[in-house]
């Protein structure tokens, strides 16, 4: 429960509005109060005490409104504060029994309504609470995802990690609304509900609450049962939607490769885990309810057998017991809930554990506002006995590289797959953390500066190209705002992506479906290279750039780069052998090390490994 609570201090935040919404709740509870004490008079009127005198039954007196009113009066100036009712009001009450029983009924209406206002306004304005403070959790938990390591969220799950940010706030809300909303209310109604048991006959009421305890320990035992098996049962989910999505984003796989069964399979598995789990939580569940009315049923008679002894033996007035009972009943019934409330409280403690996992994973390096800013690239980048190993892997991705790269120079890197080529281009953005060594801009650890101001001056285009919902425009200023549309058509046209863009009716205002498939594969590269030359980068980092580039487009957009790339360091994987041969310096990678470096007649000269990739895996190679 220590997580749940945790996120449950974020509601005070509005503190006072949380204040006025416990306040509306304490009003109700008393309103309901009131109303039972008004139980009282009516009876007592209703049904007189006899006593027996002589031979004779002998009813007490039935008094009217007003002569109660005047009692209470008079016991009230006993006390050291004077209270009175104005005699001016005792004037105007009724005398006779009947009307003095209406006129407490309507009195007890009109309290009703007031109560009923203040209860929903309590609801009103304690869900309004509840729901800033879930909406303020969901932003930080998404706010500190996107701060995590890279590594922290590709080896990871994203389905599950989406599904903790929305999901698990979620369940955190509910939590929220069972405390503040539904326990607040109940636990009020039923307090004031017993203090007027209490009022009228504290020895009945002291029996009941010796019982009670019992009932709490039920719950409680339940309650843990419940919470367990519910967060295994989170667990299940998640990996239950981690499969779903996997199934669905590779469906066209899934359809050639025949696959369904196979899937289908992997999730019924999956899904039966889930249920599985989901029957732990089933018993305990069922079983609370039948218990607690066990244990009221059982407080019932204990106290039916209690009062029939002090009423035979005239020591309880049977008018009081039937108040008592009527009060222990309301309470009952107010607490009662609290079972299913302490439930919901429980499932979401499960939930808070999840959401806490993922909140307390460290956020990347470099993200401290007291670091300076790195100043704008314009010397070199150097790599310093660089090693890296990737989590769980059972080899180094890189092992003692170093290597200088002038300001302006191309670099392109080449070798066989897991040579390490993606990973060195990945230490420049810092989107890993080294082992050991040191990557340095313009001589000046990268470390040591705000990864922000690094970044910034970093364009990269991939081979899995990213594109956003929205329009075609706002996926070219993505992280570049406020720029003009005149740099807009200048970036357009110097990755040839103006000529498809003018063909569309509403040009670059035209939507794009989910991940870009309304476009085609060449038409998002050419939009991912117009949104690098927009953002006007120092260091150029391509990555198979090319790599959906039809032929015809190719020879276009390598001009562009060409052009775009000259005063920027550029850094380079491709399997284009066109893309290799015109850059400056070409690096020959394997198995995570540097093995040689030169041009491409140089290499071919004296490199087998990089006369063999140029034999069968660069494009064009002949």
């Amino acid at each position: 429960m220590n997580t749940f609570w945790r996120f449950a201090r974020e509601m005070l935040v509005d503190r006072w509005t949380l204040a006025v919404a416990l306040s509306l709740s304490v009003i109700a509870s008393a309103g309901l109060g009131v109303g039972l004490a008004g139980i009282a008079p009516i009876l007592e009127t209703m049904l007189p005490k006899y006593e027996i005198r002589g031979e004779e039954r002998v009813a007490e007196t039935t008094a009217g409104l007003r002569e109660r009113v005047e009692t209470l009066n008079t016991k009230l100036a006993e006390w050291p504060v004077a209270v009175q009712v104005p005699t001016g009001i005792v004037n105007r009450l009724p005398t006779d029994p009947f009307k003095s029983i209406v006129f407490i009924m309507i009195g007890i209406s009109v309290l009703n309504i007031l109560a009923l206002t203040a209860m929903f306004l309590h609801q009103y304005i304690a869900l309004t609470v509840v729901y800033r403070a879930s909406q303020r959790i969901r932003d930080r938990a998404f706010s500190h995802v996107l701060s995590l390591p890279l590594s922290a969220v590709v080896m990871g799950d994203s389905s599950d990690i989406s599904r903790r940010v929305v999901d698990e706030t979620e369940r955190l809300a509910e939590g929220f609304t069972a405390l503040v909303s539904k326990a607040a209310a109940q636990i009020g109604k039923g307090l004031a509900a017993l203090m007027v048991a209490i009022y009228f006959e504290w020895r009945i009421t002291i029996v009941s609450l010796i019982i009670a305890p019992i009932l709490w320990l039920v719950i409680r035992t339940l309650s843990r049962k419940v919470r367990k098996a519910r967060k295994r049962a989170f667990r299940g989910q998640a990996a239950l939607l981690s499969r779903a999505g996997n199934a669905l984003r590779g469906l066209r796989v899934v359809k050639v490769q025949t696959a369904e069964e196979y899937e289908q399979r992997l999730f019924a598995e999956t899904n039966e885990n889930v249920i599985h789990q989901m029957f732990k939580a089933r018993t305990a569940r069922a079983l609370s309810s039948p218990i607690s009315e066990f244990v009221a049923l059982s407080v019932i008679a204990v106290l039916a057998v209690f009062a029939a002894k002090a009423i035979i033996d005239q020591q309880l007035d049977p008018r009081h017991f039937v108040i008592v009972l009527i009060a222990l009943g309301v309470s009952a019934a107010s607490l009662r809930p609290l079972t299913g409330i302490v439930n919901e409280i429980q499932a979401a403690a499960a939930a808070s554990d999840r959401l806490a996992e993922l909140m307390d994973l460290d956020p990347e390096p470099g993200l401290s506002p007291r670091l300076p800013e790195l100043s704008r690239h314009k010397s070199s980048i150097a790599f310093e006995g660089v090693n890296f190993t990737y989590p769980s892997a059972d080899r180094p991705a890189l092992i003692d590289v170093s290597l200088e790269v002038a300001h302006g120079e191309r670099v392109a890197f080449v070798g066989p797959n897991g040579s390490g080529k993606t990973t060195i281009l990945s230490l420049v953005p810092r989107l890993l953390e080294l082992n050991s060594g040191r990557v340095l801009v313009d001589g000046q650890d990268i470390t040591e500066f705000g990864i922000e101001s690094l970044r910034r001056q970093i364009g990269a285009v991939t081979q899995e190209t990213v594109i956003f919902p929205g329009s075609i425009r706002s996926n070219m200023v993505y992280g570049s705002a406020g720029k003009t549309d005149e740099e807009i058509a200048s970036a357009t046209k110097r990755a040839h992506a103006d000529d498809f863009i003018d063909r569309l009716d509403q040009g670059l205002d035209t939507p794009v479906g989910e991940q870009g498939l309304t476009l085609s594969g060449g038409q998002r590269q050419r939009l991912s290279i117009a949104r690098v030359i927009l953002r006007d980068p120092a260091i150029l980092i391509l990555d198979e750039a090319t790599s959906m580039i039809d032929a015809d487009s190719e020879a276009k957009i390598a001009d562009a780069l060409d052009e775009f790339s000259a005063g920027r360091t550029t850094l380079i994987v491709a399997h284009r052998l066109s893309t290799v041969v015109n850059a400056d310096r070409i690096v020959v990678m394997e198995a995570g090390r540097i093995i040689d470096q030169g041009t491409h007649q140089e290499l071919l000269a004296r490199c087998e490994t990089y006369r063999t990739l140029a034999r069968t895996q660069l494009v064009g190679s002949g």
